[in-house]
């Protein structure tokens, strides 16, 4: 996709001709949206999102792949990296265009209209103003679907969530992902905060264990 085209619609954007300056520029740029590609020289796509992630500051920046990679392995890694969103080419430009206003009008919105409240159970405490996850004296770093994937299913403990529900109300009906990228979330979500808090209900989805 042409920056051309993201400028006209009054969007401040920066190019990046490598995943290493991807990096460097996403760091002092701070974007709230990041278009890259898997295929990248000096740093690959994947890489260069997990090296973005390690960056407290960007951890509620839109990471979203645009490549001619279509396997499934290759978005699935994309999503464990720490992408939000995985585009495969060709997708004509105001297709696009229109998933990225998508994007960025749910980037300026909180999971849950009504649901700004900070969330305690035991020593975990989840605060949606802050976009902080302390457990115990511990800040937990968590990019933005992490959260609200996290804050739905803490906002009430015991219900199970579809994965549908998960996916509308987390990734919004304009952003389309495989089923298994709710599961790799949810697993970074664990390797974080324990297992015990998040329980599978097979063929189901998931519930937050109060």
């Amino acid at each position: 996709m042409s920056s051309k085209i993201l400028v006209v619609e009054g969007y401040t954007v920066q190019s990046a001709q490598n995943g290493l300056e991807a990096v460097e520029k996403a760091a002092a740029f701070k974007p709230d949206l990041i278009i890259m590609d898997v295929m990248m020289p000096k740093m690959d796509g994947i890489e260069a999102c997990r090296k973005i992630r390690e960056n407290e500051e960007l951890a509620n920046t839109f990471i979203m792949f645009l490549t001619a990679r279509n396997e499934e392995y290759s978005e699935i890694a994309g999503f464990d990296a720490g992408g939000d969103d995985y585009v495969t080419k060709p997708i004509k430009p105001r297709a696009l265009l229109s998933r990225v206003h998508a994007i960025m009008k749910r980037q300026n919105s909180q999971v849950e209209a009504d649901a700004a409240d900070v969330l305690t159970n035991g020593d975990l405490v989840i605060n949606p103003s802050e976009y902080v996850v302390k457990l115990g004296e511990e800040r937990l770093t968590l990019p933005r679907k992490e959260f609200d994937l996290l804050y739905l299913l803490a906002s009430k403990p015991g219900k199970v969530f579809t994965r549908e529900k998960i996916l509308r109300k987390v990734w919004g009906t304009d952003v389309f992902v495989v089923d298994r990228t709710i599961d790799v979330h949810i697993r970074k979500i664990r390797e974080k905060i324990g297992d015990s808090k998040i329980e599978t209900i097979k063929g189901v989805g998931y519930k937050f264990v109060g």
